[in-house]
């Protein structure tokens, strides 16, 4: 089964985003309930148990909004995606304004480390997608990289893409 770095040629060199996501930590609504700590998700509109991922997602979310401009009705969160006849969940998937899924996003917990692994499980998503940019965080690394399907390569950025 292939997925779509494995695919393209080249080897790029991975570079490092450095987005200091915790500075966007004022702009998260966070409360304790029922001996939990809970987050509020603006996109799907309720409270969820505070983890670590969910953590990095939401102050990814809040960096696409406040830093770079994105639309919240352009954002997906944690939806089903069928890959090659398995159920998947994909963390974060941004639309473009013609709606078309525009940049895909694997957000990990900060102690787990982003790894080839991380970029094969985000390609595999990306499969029926073919979204023009791929970004995996874990709220300290982030990498972020265009794909170009037609020369069959992609390169990494020194920043996210602004909003399409």
């Amino acid at each position: 089964m292939q997925d779509s770095l494995s695919c393209l040629s080249g080897n790029p060199v991975k570079i490092m985003i450095e987005l200091n996501l915790m500075s966007f930590k004022e702009h998260l609504q966070i409360k304790r309930e029922n001996g939990q700590q809970m987050i509020f998700d603006p996109v799907r509109r309720k409270w969820l148990v505070l983890q670590p991922e969910e953590l990095v997602r939401q102050l990814l979310v809040q960096y696409l909004l406040v830093e770079k401009g994105y639309n919240k009705n352009r954002i997906a969160l944690e939806k089903l995606l069928i890959v090659n006849e398995l159920e998947r969940r994909f963390d974060v998937l941004v639309y473009d304004a013609d709606t078309r899924p525009f940049m895909l996003v694997e957000c990990k917990a900060p102690h787990v480390d982003i790894t080839d692994f991380t970029f094969r499980q985000i390609a595999q998503y990306n499969l029926p997608l073919r979204v023009n940019y791929l970004l995996v965080t874990n709220g300290i690394k982030t990498y972020c990289c265009r794909m170009d399907y037609a020369e069959e390569s992609y390169e990494f950025l020194p920043s996210v893409p602004d909003s399409a």
